[in-house]
């Protein structure tokens, strides 16, 4: 298997996975501690490891374009992203904010052809992401389950403001350098939870950190910051924004199947059928753009044959 298809795999490992798991651990975080204040410690730690070992390496200070443009990314990406997220996992379970988590595609896709015309219009492509919403639709219908309509608002805010900033990343300039680019983008990011949640009174009193909300803090800041958002990065710089938000299609299986495991939640064929409607509009989602698994080496190659 060429070098360049088995970090692919590997990267998309991360992002599926891990950052499914990760809605557990929020959850767990803000039981005992404020949300903004739990967002700002994860990636302020995450920010300033990453950072850190880029700085060990050599990496190149950022231009002053590209402080403005991490700026204005760290603003969509981390502060209204993660802010509305961590907020509504306060009372929202953490297998039903995942569902709703998954219409970043959705955002992604529309902003893509209707907004940015980054993208045409393709029925082909629609039609994955209805399946995609169908099985999320089945996941998540439960007559019993009540949630707020403020935390269900928060949510696809914060997802909006996420494919607001996926697509901007891939037309702002940045660090070139994946280690400088994720970890200021995070650093910044913290920060600016950080002072958020001064701003709203989180700090008065001074927040508590229970072992196991630390835990949660330095799992997410490890495995959902540091080693997916890298991942996450990296996929951007290769292909299109819509194929690699198809994560949020596989993160609701991974958090219910935990809630299952973990939290006694029931897994009756409604989450079997639904589940599988997930993985499936994310097999046409990749098939339809997967020329971009390409190398640039054989993209050329073929180009050449073209010509």
């Amino acid at each position: 298997m060429p070098r360049a298809r088995f970090l692919t795999i590997l990267a998309f490992a991360a992002i599926y996975l891990l950052w499914g798991s990760t809605f557990l651990a929020i959850r767990i975080a803000v039981e005992s501690v404020p949300p903004l204040f739990a967002a700002g410690l994860r990636f302020v730690l995450a920010g300033a490891a990453l950072s850190a070992w880029a700085r060990l390496r050599g990496g190149v200070t950022p231009t002053r374009l590209e402080w403005r443009n991490l700026f204005i990314l760290s603003t969509f990406l981390f502060l209204i992203a993660y802010g509305g997220l961590f907020w509504a996992e306060r009372t929202m379970p953490s297998g039903i904010a995942s569902v709703l988590v998954a219409t970043i595609p959705v955002w992604t896709a529309l902003l893509q052809i209707f907004v940015f015309r980054k993208e045409s219009f393709r029925w082909s492509l629609i039609v994955g992401l209805a399946i995609g919403l169908l099985g999320v639709a089945v996941l998540a219908f439960d007559p019993t389950e009540r949630l707020t309509v403020a935390a269900c608002l928060a949510v696809l805010m914060s997802e909006l403001s996420w494919s607001v900033g996926t697509v901007l990343s891939k037309a702002l300039v940045v660090p070139k350098s994946m280690l400088v680019n994720s970890g200021w983008q995070m650093l910044i990011g913290g920060l600016m939870l950080l002072a958020g949640s001064g701003l709203i009174g989180e700090w008065q009193p001074a927040p508590r950190v229970s072992w196991r909300a630390g835990l949660a803090i330095v799992y997410l800041a490890v495995a959902g910051s540091i080693i997916a958002f890298t991942a996450y990065v990296w996929l951007l710089s290769r292909m299109k924004a819509t194929t690699v938000t198809s994560y949020a299609y596989v993160n609701p299986v991974v958090a219910l199947v935990l809630g299952h495991w973990f939290g006694n939640e029931p897994l009756g064929w409604r989450t079997v059928f639904g589940a599988l409607l997930v993985l499936l509009s994310v097999v046409l989602v990749m098939r339809e753009n997967k020329q971009n698994l390409e190398s640039p080496a054989k993209r050329e190659i073929n180009a050449a044959r073209a010509r």
